[in-house]
């Protein structure tokens, strides 16, 4: 059973427009390196770690969190007590915000409905998700065509790479967000652009660019047939690829569709674009990571005998066919999604606030190993469950 105390006193912090990071808007790659010398020698970068260790501070006006959306997991017994519970534990707590649900869903009283395809629609400061990594992904596609604002996810039991607060960590990780201490991670997105034999753009309007946070992948969708793909790097031919598809992920994408096929796992700080092909009928076709400021581009081949399936974070967007193609690059408009290395955490490493962790313990490495059970053996497994082993 979830209870939050009400009892403390208001933080103070009104509302206002939001702002695009003040630090770290889109990839500056062309700044990320400068020259140590006159022989040409390339330093490291002054700051690796900005990325990584941004506060939400960075994202929102002086004025503080005003807009709050809530993207929660549809029909969902569990997760609509939690976000009615989650409501009535910010009107309470912070008085001057303003709280949104979409407006497909069932809107509580004092919750206004929000429209991501409205012309005149506010001006969102935090996204509050509640469900799984799945629920993350629709928040994705509601900000598909520009900035996202900062995302705080929570879990209601349910695993997941993007879930790093327990729902029962709330008024915590508010705190936290409401304070602008809160650390943040901007999690890279990809653009892609749909262009006829001839260059052109195929579709207009806001759907003429698509951003997805996880992969793009080009495959043989229904057909019974192999597809037959043309892939260039930055307009270079990099090969013909006769498979049931390629996938272009980001790095947070990496342990999802790409991961099935046999691509690598990299971790989501690292700016790289990777191409893994699905099922190809060759045995030296692998995986490939490229760097993040290349372009991609993928062409039905014109001797190819069907249509390919473009589909973003797992949802179906458009046939593409012969001579047909979907440019891909990273977008300057990254994800910033809050984390779990913050103030909010206990120095000792507790858990028993409802946080997975403290600053010094990087929980990508603890999520590789409870979630994907990374390098577990048949023996070491039968430990983790409990089992002797053989």
């Amino acid at each position: 059973m979830l209870a939050w105390c009400f009892s403390g006193s208001y933080l103070g912090i009104r509302g206002g427009a939001r702002l695009l990071p003040r630090t770290c808007v889109g990839y500056q790659y062309s700044t990320c390196f400068k020259r140590s010398n006159s022989t040409g020698s390339t330093t490291l970068p002054v700051d690796r770690t900005t990325r990584s260790k941004a506060q939400l501070s960075d994202y929102v006006s002086k004025e503080g969190i005003r807009n709050i959306l809530f993207c929660r997991k549809p029909n969902d017994e569990k997760v609509a007590k939690a976000c009615d519970m989650a409501i009535k534990y910010i009107q309470h707590r912070f008085q001057n915000t303003t709280l949104f649900v979409e407006s497909t869903s069932k809107i509580p009283p004092g919750v206004e409905p929000y429209n991501p395809a409205a012309l005149n629609k506010p001006e969102i400061d935090l996204i509050i998700t509640l469900g799984g990594d799945g629920t993350i992904l629709h928040a994705n596609s509601m900000f598909n065509t520009g900035p996202v604002p900062p995302v705080l996810s929570f879990s209601l039991g349910t695993l997941g790479f993007l879930l790093p607060f327990h729902i029962g960590s709330l008024p915590t990780a508010l705190e936290d967000a409401f304070s602008g201490t809160a650390t943040v991670l901007e999690r890279m997105r990809l653009a892609c652009t749909f262009h006829d034999a001839a260059g052109k753009i195929l579709l207009k309007g806001a759907r003429s660019r698509l951003l997805s946070m996880n992969e793009v992948a080009l495959h043989r969708g229904g057909s019974p047939h192999l597809t037959r793909i043309d892939s260039f790097v930055d307009d270079a031919h990099l090969t013909e690829a006769v498979s049931d598809g390629l996938i272009v992920s980001t790095p947070t994408g990496s342990t999802a569709y790409s991961l099935s096929s046999g691509g690598p796992i990299v971790h989501p700080s690292v700016e790289a674009l990777i191409m893994t092909p699905i099922c190809p009928r060759s045995l030296s076709f692998r995986p490939l990571v490229l760097p993040a400021w290349s372009e991609i581009r993928l062409m039905v081949h014109k001797g190819s005998r069907a249509h390919a399936e473009v589909s973003a974070d797992g949802q179906s967007v458009m046939n593409l066919f012969p001579g047909e193609s979907v440019r891909i690059s990273t977008s300057r408009y990254p994800i910033p999604c809050i984390n779990r290395s913050s103030p909010a955490c206990a120095p000792d490493g507790d858990e028993g606030d409802g946080l997975a962790g403290n600053a010094d313990q990087d929980n990508w490495v603890r999520d590789i190993n409870n979630l994907l059970l990374f390098n577990v053996s048949f023996q070491s497994s039968a430990i983790v469950f409990g089992k002797e082993a053989a």
